[in-house]
């Protein structure tokens, strides 16, 4: 009894001692472990299988939370990161922006902040450089819009609109477009704030793109509305709504290299592809099975999250809440792969001159695609949350996470073909 409480065991909130294991002086050999293994019962449903689940996970998790592939982390912000955008000249510079009402400019190279984007009042959402990389903008959820000029860090211009959807600077011009939730399109010329405004019905201007002529923007709706606007006259050319429209509200449209295609996707689990010339819906593409069939909750939690066209083949990616990437051929508008993630997708990005298709998902992992075949080319982890937003440099050389784990991580992309 002495020998026990010598030996006395501290338990550590609800412990229990499951099983006492006398340990013999003499180490024991592999025949030993061999008989003792003959003795477990694999199939008992009892504590000890309960147990080894246990420590599996765990093991597990603690492994997949120690892997970080990435070369460094920028740590700055003191909430989840939702946006990240790099500077389109040289694509040297990124802005990040987050929960904690910041966005940050800073050098891809070592992390180095060059400025804060102060002032704002609420989660900063959208965070984006101008076509030449001269100014960035801000923008938070409340619909606080701020732009900054990179070579002097200084605030040149604010407005306050209703709450903020999406922010997306002009191709070619120092003008800025705004989608808000009382379903407006807001186009200003910065710095001078000369303003025009597209109204539509009231309900949220879900996503908006300029189409690359300059002229033309899309915009989708929460109502299932796709509007192709006139940016000079003020006016919309062609409204997809109604059985031709989407069923539900709009979550992420893209456009082809030269703008004479949009693709849009919503959370009705469909993609529609539009010519923009004529504003005729020219293809629906939805993923059958899993759990995309079956009841409407179901379609809604099965929404396309994200779409982008390959830019060097004619393929288009359509990526699911329920973890499908589908890349489809758009000669003959079949389903090519399906590409199956863990968790679902929440962006996803072609290379700009490869036919591979980059996704980030709510398991945190950064995955690339070869569309031609189907099959995942590498994956990169190191967040210890879901990864909200990433962004690939021109080269395809760099990967720029932001993720709910409070951190950007910068991940160099090393591929046998480069």
């Amino acid at each position: 009894m002495d020998n026990m409480e010598e030996n006395a065991v501290e338990l550590h909130g609800d412990e229990e001692i499951i099983e006492v294991i006398d340990l013999n002086e003499t180490e024991q050999g592999p025949e030993d472990l061999a008989d003792d293994l003959e003795d477990v019962d694999f199939d008992d449903p009892g504590n000890a299988d309960d147990d080894n689940d246990g420590w599996e996970t765990e093991d597990e998790m603690d492994a997949e939370a120690e892997q970080d592939d990435s070369e460094f982390s920028f740590s700055k912000h003191k909430g989840s990161v939702f946006c990240v955008s790099l500077d389109p000249a040289t694509n040297s510079l990124a802005v990040t922006g987050g929960e904690d009402d910041k966005a940050y400019v800073w050098r891809v190279s070592d992390g180095e902040v060059l400025f804060e984007c102060s002032g704002h009042k609420d989660s900063v959402t959208c965070a984006v450089f101008s076509h030449d990389s001269s100014l960035v903008a801000s923008g938070d959820m409340s619909g606080m819009i701020k732009v900054w000029k990179v070579e002097t860090k200084e605030e040149i211009w604010s407005f306050e609109v209703g709450d903020l959807e999406w922010l997306e600077w002009h191709p070619c011009a120092p003008v800025l477009l705004a989608g808000t939730d009382d379903g407006s399109m807001w186009m200003w010329k910065i710095p001078s704030g000369d303003c025009k405004t597209f109204q539509s019905p009231a309900c949220q201007a879900t996503s908006g793109k300029v189409l690359p002529d300059g002229k033309r923007a899309v915009v989708g709706y929460e109502d299932g509305t796709v509007r192709l606007w006139d940016l000079k006259a003020g006016n919309s050319i062609h409204v997809v709504k109604g059985q031709d429209g989407h069923q539900g509200a709009l979550t992420c449209l893209a456009c082809n290299k030269d703008g004479s295609l949009v693709l849009t996707g919503s959370v009705d689990g469909s993609a529609k592809l539009i010519n923009s010339a004529t504003g005729k819906v020219v293809g629906v593409f939805s993923v059958e099975g899993g759990k995309a069939k079956g009841s409407k909750e179901d379609d809604e939690s099965n929404s396309v999250e994200s779409v982008g066209f390959c830019n060097i083949l004619p393929l288009i990616a359509v990526a699911y809440l329920d973890g499908t990437l589908a890349i489809y051929d758009l000669s003959t508008q079949t389903l090519r792969h399906k590409c199956q993630h863990e968790a679902g997708i929440v962006h996803l990005q072609w290379e700009e001159s490869s036919s591979v298709v980059s996704t980030c998902s709510l398991d945190g992992a950064l995955r690339l695609w070869d569309a031609r075949s189907g099959n995942m080319v590498s994956e990169y982890r190191g967040h210890t949350a879901e990864i909200l937003d990433f962004t690939i440099n021109r080269e395809a050389s760099l990967a720029i996470t932001a993720s709910g784990d409070n951190q950007v991580k910068v991940f160099c992309l090393q591929r046998p073909d480069r």
